[in-house]
């Protein structure tokens, strides 16, 4: 019975410590100012609609040229030829930010990554199209439209997610940086 009672008030003892040791940072820093960039932070500007989630992290943003404007208005024709809505425009034109900042990139030679051409880096070995193809505004967006309606739940999952699925990049969230200004965009240029 000793054994007993000894080995129960030793284990309370333990939870006890150990409830501390784990509790012990969090109640000491209770009151402190929350840690900026330990998870994402979400904003949400334009509403229910462009970004349904608030935007994920920090936001990058970059001035566009005519070439870039033309590309984005793309963008925003060809989701509208697609039948689909606003928000699959804004997954696009972050889509199309992150992979070349909006310009129709054709081979790159050394700087290249692999095959990768486009607005959308899609590559000719992957199967998205033929080189001409794949730098055609219209064409390449529709085929990363055409991608992105066959992952279930698109319109419900954070923008880097179903960005993600479609291009399969070595750098996953990288798309989130670009959802406020990409929903800008849309906003500025979708009934223009």
């Amino acid at each position: 019975m000793n054994t007993m009672l000894r080995k129960s008030v030793l284990g309370i003892a333990g939870l006890a410590f150990t409830g501390g040791v784990f509790a012990g940072p969090i109640a000491a820093h209770a009151d402190a100012a929350p840690v900026q960039g330990t998870k994402p932070v979400a904003v949400s500007v334009q509403g229910d609609k462009l970004i349904p989630h608030g935007v994920q992290g920090a936001q990058s943003k970059i001035t566009l040229n005519d070439e870039q404007t033309a590309n984005a208005k793309a963008i925003i024709a060809a989701t509208k030829k697609a039948g689909l809505p606003e928000r699959a425009a804004v997954i696009s034109i972050a889509t199309s930010l992150q992979e070349s900042k909006l310009e129709n990139l054709g081979h790159l030679g050394d700087r290249n990554d692999h095959d990768s051409l486009g607005l959308f880096q899609q590559r000719p070995s992957s199967g998205w199209g033929t080189p001409e193809q794949i730098t055609d505004p219209e064409y390449s967006t529709l085929a990363f439209l055409k991608g992105l309606k066959q992952v279930d739940g698109w319109q419900d999952m954070p923008l880097t997610e179903a960005a993600q699925t479609v291009q399969v990049s070595a750098y996953p969230d990288a798309y989130a940086q670009w959802e406020q200004q990409a929903a800008d965009i849309v906003n500025q240029h979708w009934n223009s």
